[in-house]
């Protein structure tokens, strides 16, 4: 049988509550991998709820030990929802879809994956490496959360994402030969930084970064 995350009761939080969570509206976190490491910044603003839940499973060392498990060139790498030995790793509660809050899934954004319920999004997150406008909300229909982008070592997310990669039951196909494991993931202060570099995307649009069942 597929693994699929058990979808809990959603519990809305406060934005005035995660504002108090955190120290600052753009946090910072680093990711260190077995192929090098790179940073994310959060928007808080924009997207609340998924920055404070993705910082939740950061503070709490969810990610440590967990690895890329699809990762797709001139689409997406994603992590987050199984460990080194490709076995599932249990997540919270789903959250909110905040996919209208103006933020596009342009190269270098980290997003939230989700099955095809548009509100079930927990652990997995996902790397845009190019310009995915085909998971931004329409009027007609849901998107994908994007609540970050990578100011530093957006290399390290190309080099993961041009690994061989083979097929594996109960996880799909486009997982990497050799396991690219996330060591740890931690919060470091905020500095200013560039936009990340970005590419034309391609015109057809892979199936969207869903959560691994």
């Amino acid at each position: 049988m597929s693994y699929r995350a058990t979808v809990l009761l959603i519990a809305l939080i406060p934005v005035a509550t995660l504002a108090q969570q955190s120290t600052s509206l753009t946090p910072q976190v680093r990711v260190e991998t077995t192929q090098g490491s790179f940073v994310l910044e959060l928007d808080t603003v924009r997207a609340p709820l998924t920055s404070e839940n993705f910082l939740r499973y950061v503070r709490d060392g969810y990610y440590d030990g967990t690895v890329f498990h699809r990762v797709i060139p001139n689409f997406v790498v994603q992590a987050g929802g199984f460990d080194a030995s490709l076995m599932p790793r249990q997540g919270r509660a789903a959250i909110p879809n905040e996919s209208g809050n103006g933020l596009s899934n342009r190269r270098g954004t980290i997003g939230l994956a989700r099955e095809e319920s548009p509100h079930s999004g927990s652990s997995q997150f996902y790397i845009n490496l190019m310009d995915n406008a085909g998971l931004d909300p329409l009027p007609s229909r849901w998107g994908y959360t994007v609540f970050g982008r990578v100011v530093e070592g957006m290399d390290v997310v190309d080099r993961i994402a041009h690994l061989p990669t083979r097929t594996v039951t109960l996880i799909g196909p486009d997982v990497p030969v050799e396991a690219v494991v996330i060591q740890r993931a931690f919060v470091v202060e905020t500095a200013t930084s560039a936009e990340p570099r970005t590419e034309p995307a391609p015109a057809p649009t892979p199936p969207g970064p869903e959560t691994s069942r």
